[in-house]
């Protein structure tokens, strides 16, 4: 029975975002990291989070200063970036870091931009916070046509250009040439800002949103956004996360590195103390173990080199990745092939284009199951 309850109408019919949720012996199909925390690391965690438990009766440090800092200092060693403390924000997962982004800088009358195929929550964060949602093609090899998007920068005078790099579900990595061409249209084509009475209306920078949630696992050579972060280009703000590279996505530890001016705004936007104490303490302990953790990335690169390879040998069209998954096809029926994987204990994920599926990258026993599978389901 239906409650008579006063949903918003832009929500009516639709459901709760999430990949399917079944018990299978190997699931690649969330881009989750496949091994487990290390005992060391486990240990590290359960002392850091019993010393926080002490102070559980007292609200946790609410901008988090410990934390902020010692993402910057992994910042600093992954990417070469040079971010201050004051620079980083964090949240509860990226997923709440770009809705703090899009609470900030859109709302009702103002737009988000992205490119497609893509992430597919980037419409939810936009219908979560009434941002208008806009999207444009990326072209036929999922690289981003510049020209494009700087046109539609200078049409829709976007307050935020969201782009995944590498992009899922494509693996698609942004040379950095591209996103220097995308911060220089979004000055000043952000939305027109009204005025004091006698005043004349003032124009406003695009936030442009480079969603990084993938970069560890970038091929040697490949660059990250963080480069580009600093007083050069107050407007743009770099998206990481704890939860692929660093085996954490239970942990849901999400961060961000931008000017600080672009920092304070989403201080103002936040919940009150949204980073429990156990939260903080567990991604410190964690942090602690980057070096161990980092050696697990460089051993899936590998894993996803050696299977886009594989697929090709079989005749499939294999996208080269950035990141810890592979997209592949096309498939004249991908749901009978996802079907046939998932009736051998094999989950991956039905998403992207049209024909093709998507694969994240697990252990080696886990991928000589999915080879056996897949080799099975298409006859070869």
């Amino acid at each position: 029975m239906n409650a008579n309850l006063p949903l918003r109408p832009d929500l009516e019919g639709e459901s709760p975002y999430g990949a399917p949720e079944i018990d299978v012996p190997v699931r690649l199909n969330v881009n989750e990291n496949p091994y487990p925390p290390s005992a060391a690391v486990i240990e590290s965690i359960a002392t850091a989070v019993a010393q926080a438990a002490q102070g559980l009766n007292r609200y946790p440090e609410r901008d988090f200063p410990r934390l902020r800092a010692a993402l910057a200092d992994y910042l600093a060693t992954e990417s070469g970036a040079h971010a201050t403390p004051e620079q980083i924000w964090a949240a509860n997962g990226s997923n709440e870091v770009m809705l703090h982004v899009l609470q900030a800088f859109g709302g009702p009358g103002r737009t988000c931009l992205t490119f497609t195929p893509t992430y597919s929550m980037y419409p939810e964060y936009a219908r979560d916070t009434l941002t208008d949602y806009e999207t444009r093609p990326r072209r036929k090899d999922f690289t981003l046509d510049v020209d494009a998007a700087v046109s539609a920068i200078n049409e829709l005078r976007p307050a935020v250009v969201v782009l995944a790099s590498p992009n899922n579900p494509t693996g698609t990595a942004l040379p950095l040439e591209d996103i220097k061409r995308i911060l220089e249209a979004a000055r000043g084509h952000g939305p027109v800002l009204e005025a004091e009475i006698g005043s004349p209306a003032r124009v406003s920078d695009c936030v442009v949103v480079i969603d990084e949630a993938y970069a560890e696992f970038r091929r040697p050579g490949v660059p990250s956004a963080l480069e580009l972060v600093g007083p050069a280009h107050p407007h743009l703000a770099v998206t990481r996360t704890m939860s692929k590279a660093f085996g954490a996505a239970g942990l849901r530890l999400g961060y961000l590195a931008a000017d600080r001016a672009l920092v304070d705004a989403l201080r103002v936007v936040r919940l009150p103390y949204h980073l429990s104490a156990v939260t903080q303490a567990a991604a410190l302990a964690a942090l602690s173990h980057r070096a161990e953790l980092m050696a697990q990335v460089a051993s899936l690169r590998d894993e996803r080199d050696a299977f886009v390879e594989w697929l090709r040998a079989q005749g499939l069209s294999a996208h080269e990745s950035d990141a810890n998954f592979v997209l592949f096809g096309p498939f004249p029926d991908r749901e009978a092939v996802w079907r046939a994987l998932l009736d051998a204990g094999v989950l991956i994920r039905v998403v992207g284009p049209e024909g093709f599926l998507r694969a994240s990258i697990g252990t080696p026993d886990e991928m000589a199951r999915l080879r056996t599978a897949l080799t099975a389901a298409i006859g070869r």
